[in-house]
Order: structure tokens, then sequence, then C-alpha cells
């Protein structure tokens, strides 16, 4: 893959010796690598270039990294980038979320774990690539599109409908039987000729058949492909028979006429009114909405306090503001703290209501598929794909966590670490799968064998360790015996071949203990003792 191809990076930082010290880390990685110095290079380059990803420094001269963040953001051109600010400032809650309010989706700060920012990297890599793929899909769909085009029209009107078919979930039976039910009347119409009550009595008969192939094109028109149904054994089509329900939150009727009117051909969506924040909060927390219509002044306060309270109870609705009071500057406000979209009262009308409604599940179903993106990333930020157990990262910050709160309140602590014995020799043997079957089997010994308080983690290859917060050296010294057996007897058959195995284990005391380190360092004693007299065995740390 030459460059062309690579995806691009950028690292903005005003010291040239940070920008060198990063592109050496990345250096291996697939990726095209361009520096600027200031965040006003910063600017220009992201105007010229699609970026997969920004590590952005905070602290710089002129334009520092939150001012540039912001501005990338507000740009539509620019503000799909992913950012990660890469700082040396304090890890104060302040100024993460102000990294976080200006469009940041993560945190490095320095020194770096080079580790760490690889793993990072190559996570968004992956997904520009899955971007351009869906690009690239999209683009052989629309050359598709437009070769059918190109045919008769009759092969056109058959594509259209398998296409209608397919993304309303409908059979081909639901659309065939009221259009043959037409057709047929108008045969009968021309066999009968003009005779008046034979005709009304098909004209009745074509309607109700129009009438019915209408409302399925309304909802063909209203779909929303995230909502899907069962079909057969394990499979899932849209569902068609879908509703949208609406609140609105004004204290006109005549206004909540006027929207109902604007709605009344849209058969699957459902209006209700509520006048106050304190009855629409009380309808919210026990039943589902899909949107909220809210207008600025309300009987009990104003669209601030409604966002307020929504975020009170933990409630993620998109909402539209409809208002007749407020300028730009309102409507500004409202889009920050939340609302997908300002409608003025007085510019109101279906087409606008219409396309707004569509437009806002459109944004809300792209905001969910973004926050479940970003669990998926978060968890593998944190976890050992292998195992499924926390990865060292991880263990190492709630190790921290732990050590300074049982110095705190004085409480016991434990750290153990596991190493299997001569695990070269089963990889040679029966090779890296058999040995990954090894590891996980491993994983799932020492999560069954702890509490679900206590945290256990593949440390790196073959070793694991594990916390025992709230534990004495006695109950430590059972736990460990006995996940000591457990290890011994686990069954591992891979290609009708057994396998099996043994485990030395170091534990150390926290109690006495001047840092988490130096914890750690002594568990890796306890370890190195027991594997030097002769492995197979648990051994604590003696000073």
């Amino acid at each position: 893959m030459d460059n062309m191809e690579l995806p691009k990076l950028l690292i903005v930082d005003d010291r040239r010796e940070n920008i060198i010290a990063l592109e050496k880390v990345l250096r291996a990685l697939p990726v095209k690598i361009i520096s600027a110095t200031s965040g006003n290079d910063a600017l220009g380059l992201v105007l010229e270039h699609d970026f997969a990803l920004i590590l952005l420094d905070v602290q710089m001269p002129d334009m520092d990294g939150f001012e540039t963040a912001e501005l990338i953001r507000c740009n539509d051109d620019t503000s799909h980038i992913p950012i990660i600010f890469v700082t040396a400032i304090s890890k104060e809650e302040k100024y993460v979320f102000k990294g976080y309010e200006t469009g940041a989706v993560d945190y490095l700060f320095k020194p770096i774990d080079s580790d760490i920012l690889k793993g990072k990297v190559v996570v968004f890599l992956e997904l520009y690539r899955q971007k351009a793929r869906l690009q690239k899909v999209n683009v052989e769909l629309k050359r598709a599109n437009r070769k059918i085009l190109d045919q008769q029209r009759a092969v056109i009107e058959e594509e259209r409908l398998k296409v209608l078919l397919q993304m309303a979930g409908a059979t081909a039976h639901e659309l065939n039987q009221p259009l043959m039910a037409l057709l047929g009347s108008i045969e009968l119409m021309e066999l009968n000729g003009t005779i008046p009550e034979q005709v009304e009595s098909h004209i009745v008969r074509i309607k109700e058949a129009g009438e019915r192939i209408a409302s399925t094109v309304r909802k063909i028109q209203t779909i929303r492909t995230c909502e899907v149904k069962p079909y057969g054994d394990n499979a899932q089509i849209i569902d068609l028979e879908q509703s949208l329900k609406i609140m609105s939150v004004d204290t006109s009727k005549e206004d909540f006429d006027r929207l109902k009117s604007y709605l009344a051909d849209s058969v699957e969506i459902t209006l209700e009114q509520f006048a106050s924040i304190k009855t629409a909060m009380g309808r919210l927390v026990n039943n589902r909405y899909d949107l909220i219509f809210l207008d600025y002044l309300l009987e009990d306060g104003t669209a601030f306090d409604f966002f307020s309270d929504l975020e009170k109870h933990g409630l993620e609705i998109p909402v539209v503001v409809i208002t007749g009071q407020g300028d730009e500057i309102l409507a500004s406000q409202m889009i920050q703290i939340g609302a997908y979209d300002y409608l003025p009262k007085n510019r109101l009308a279906a087409e606008v209501l219409k396309k707004t409604i569509a437009q806002t599940q459109e944004k809300a179903h792209l905001k969910m598929e973004i926050a479940e993106a970003q669990a998926r990333m978060t968890e593998m930020s944190t976890k050992d794909e292998l195992t499924q157990l926390a990865n060292r990262r991880y263990f190492n910050e709630v190790l921290e966590v732990q050590f300074q709160r049982a110095v705190r309140h004085g409480e016991d602590l434990i750290l153990g670490i596991i190493d299997l014995d001569h695990f070269k020799r089963i990889n040679d043997r029966y090779g890296h799968p058999a040995g990954d079957q090894v590891l996980i089997q491993l994983g799932k010994t020492l999560k069954a064998a702890l509490r679900q308080n206590d945290l256990a983690c593949r440390y790196g290859g073959e070793e694991f360790a594990f916390i025992l917060p709230g534990t004495d050296i006695d109950k430590a010294q059972i736990v460990c015996n006995r996940l000591h057996t457990a290890i011994g007897a686990m069954e591992i058959c891979y290609e009708d071949q057994e396998i099996c195995v043994t485990a030395s284990i170091g534990m150390a005391v926290a109690a006495g203990t001047d840092s988490s380190q130096t914890l750690l360092t002594q568990a890796d004693t306890a370890l190195y003792s027991a594997k030097k007299s002769g492995r197979n065995r648990v051994e604590v740390y003696a000073g």
C-alpha cells in the first residue's frame, strides 16, 4: 500500500521534538503522518486533507488546543474528524470536561505510553478504513442504480418495487393484492361500457385499493431502518408497522392543534400535549417517546429547566424546540445544550415539520451508533481480547486506586501474579492456537475462583494478575491454594489431544508497602521464588 492509499494522521504540537517523538512511535503503523506546529496551520491542513485522526496538543501559543478543536468541530467539512488531546496539563476534571466539550474523543497524558498510543491510533485507523469501505460500497450502489435507470421502464419499475419491498419489510403479496384489485376493476369497467350502476361499484373498489397502496407508500416514506422484527427462525426484517410517539410540551392549545393538523395525514404518528415540565417528566419517566417538541416558555419554567430535568432523570430523547420566543442567540444556546433542531412557530409548515422529524430520527439513530462504537472502543481499551479479562493498563489503574484506598482506610489488600509453567513447551508442541485455548481456559478459571469485587487481568503473555481487596493473608492463602488446584485440574482438549498445565503463584501484602509499584515488585519476587523452588506452587513475599 503506497502513501496515496494510506489514511492520514495529523499531529499538532508547537514543539518539534514532541512531533518527532510521536512520529517515531507511530512509524511502523500503516498511516501517513502530517504535522503542524500551530492551531492556524492545523486548520489549513484539515481543509486540504481527509484525516483519519488528529493528535492535538493543548498548550500552544496564540491558539490553544481547545480553541483549535472547537473550530474544527464547528466546520461541517471537518467536524467528523476524531481528535485525541495529547497533553501534559493537569488531569483535573474541569480540563478533561472542557476537552470533551470541544469535541475530543479521548485524552493522552504525557509522558505517553507508546503501546497505549499505538493501540488508540490503530482503533481509529480501522474505523476510518471501515468508513472508506462503506463509501466505496455506496459509490458502487449509486453506479448500479444509474445502470438500472438506463434499462427499459418496465425493468426499472420492477427493480424499484424490489427495493421498496426490501426496505419496508413488506411481502410481494401485500402490494400485489391491492394492485391486482385495481387493475381488475379497470378491466371490468372497460368491458361494461358506460352502465352507471356498475361503474360506480368498480370506482369504489378502485378507491379502496388505491388507499391501501397509498397507505403502504406513506409507511415506506417514513420507514426507520433501525427498527426490525423477527422473520422466520433466525432472520430479521424491517418492521413495516412502525409508529412514532411524539410529546409536545407547550402551553398553547392553538399551537398544538396546528401541529396536529400538519401531521394529520401521518397516521403512524401519535402526538400528545403537556403544558408543564412537571407533568411532562412524570409521563416521560415511565413511558416511551421517540421525540419531544418543546416550547421555550412553559408553566413552571423554561426550555433550559426542561433540559436540566431530562439530564437529572438520565433521559436521552431527541428534542426539537418549536417556539415563538427568542432569536438566533437563543437558538444557538438551545442547540448547545442538546436540542436537535430549533423551529420558529411563525415559519412552521407541514413539509418543514415532517422533514425535521425525519432528520431528527436519523440524527438520533446516528448518535446511538456512535455511542455504541465508543462503548466498544472503551471495552477494547480496557479488556484483553483473547481472555476477556482486564488488560494490563486497566489493571495498573485499578491497582493504584485500590492501594491508595487500602492505605487511607487501613484495609487489607493482596496482589497475586500467576505464571504458567513451561508455557513455551505447549506452543512448541501443540502450536499457538492450542496455547491460546490454554490462556482462555485459565482466564475462565481465574474469573470463576474470584469474588465479584476482586479483579483479574492478563498481565502479559502467559502471566496473569489479580487483586483481592479487603482480604488478609490467611484468607488469600486459601483462595490461592484453591486457584492453584483448579488450574492443575483444568481439562483442555485441542484436536483430540489433552493438555495438562500447572502454574506458579506469587503473592504480596499491601500493609507496610510504600507504593503500588513496590507491591507489584514484591509479588513478582514471590513468583520468582516459586519458580526457582521448582514451580507449581504458591509463595508469599517474605521481605
